[in-house]
């Protein structure tokens, strides 16, 4: 498909486009890797509150008026904050919307905001359900903020998730099964646990920190491992992910039939994850896993998620990856904020 009018997954090009005509717009001037082939990087503004309770603002209300109910208190972000864990935060998002009539967004975390088990989700004025942003929405965005497993110093400026923009209604090319690896490699290692009770992580700082601190290391026997509820794992996808150049993926969580947990907070791929053209090939998905009420005994191979292919509208400017990127051709691997296992 080469139609730059079909229906599907607007590519980098045409996000830059809308920028250009204001149909996307910042507090602050963009930031030059902001643009994602096939997505646009969110970040925090300067204003946060911490909420008694996450809401929805329904189809009569803005946000700012559901917060006057529901706001603890406010946080500065322009020189950073700690959010803790088990505790819900509203913010402000720097960019805004003026869709035209035509396209629609949809949000979702980015990876590196699922890997740490902290749970985002994009609100709009007007909204009756979280991520989705209508076609021809205008107005303001903001982000709920839920730390699971680690508190984390944020800043405004910081990336938590992402928006994916789409023309019309795109067919699914394909849904593809995802199993979850538990054979031990070199290593021994077949995932990672998050430690309750570790330190505060730093989500813009890449690389600077001990994952000795933050994860424990899982072994298994027999290709089981036995999930405990409400704890939070890092675990890699049995077979290689690849996204064609003209598709975009995004992995969603399985239904309550497959078992009794959830995985991958941050559902999007890119095009040309995993791929020969992007020189990638041998790229796992890296699945964040969590158990709900009942222990659960995950096995081997087993199917663990869905990822649902759409096209793009175009061919993408680039591809993922290039320039760099923690993620292409990754195994099992923590998020850029740790230092390597070793």
């Amino acid at each position: 498909m080469t139609d730059a009018h079909a229906a599907g997954i607007l590519p980098c090009q045409t996000i830059e486009s809308l920028i250009a005509q204001e149909a996307i717009t910042s507090q602050t001037p963009f930031d030059r890797d902001q643009v994602q082939p096939a997505s646009l990087d969110l970040r925090l503004g300067v204003r946060c509150w911490r909420v008694r309770a996450s809401f929805l603002p329904g189809v009569s209300r803005r946000v700012p008026d559901r917060l006057k109910d529901v706001a603890m208190h406010e946080l500065d972000l322009s020189k950073g904050a700690v959010l803790e864990k088990g505790c819900v935060y509203i913010a402000e998002i720097q960019e805004r919307l003026a869709l035209p009539a035509n396209v629609a967004a949809r949000g979702n975390p980015k990876s590196s905001t699922g890997r740490v088990d902290v749970f985002v989700r994009l609100l709009s004025d007007h909204s009756k359900a979280f991520d989705d942003i209508e076609a021809g929405y205008e107005g303001p965005l903001y982000i709920e903020i839920a730390p699971q497993t680690f508190s984390v110093l944020v800043r405004a400026g910081t990336r938590l998730n992402q928006l994916r923009l789409k023309r019309g209604d795109p067919v699914k090319l394909a849904i593809r099964s995802v199993g979850v690896d538990l054979t031990p490699g070199d290593t021994g290692i077949v995932g990672f646990r998050g430690r309750r009770h570790a330190g505060v992580v730093d989500l813009d700082h890449e690389d600077g920190h001990d994952p000795r601190d933050f994860w424990e290391p899982l072994e298994t026997r027999h290709g089981e491992l036995l999930l405990d509820p409400g704890e939070f794992y890092i675990l890699a996808s049995k077979d290689d992910v690849e996204i064609p150049v003209m598709e975009a993926a995004e992995m969603t969580p399985i239904d309550p039939s497959v078992g009794e947990f959830r995985v991958h907070y941050a559902g999007f791929f890119d095009p040309g994850f995993g791929t020969e053209e992007a020189g990638a090939v041998g790229s796992k998905g890296v699945l964040e896993v969590r158990s709900h009420e009942t222990p659960f005994l995950l096995e081997d191979g087993q199917t663990v998620a869905r990822l649902v292919y759409e096209p793009l509208t175009e061919r993408p400017a680039r591809l993922y990856g290039e320039g760099g990127s923690h993620y292409q051709r990754q195994g099992l691997k923590l998020s850029k904020h740790f230092k390597a296992w070793r």
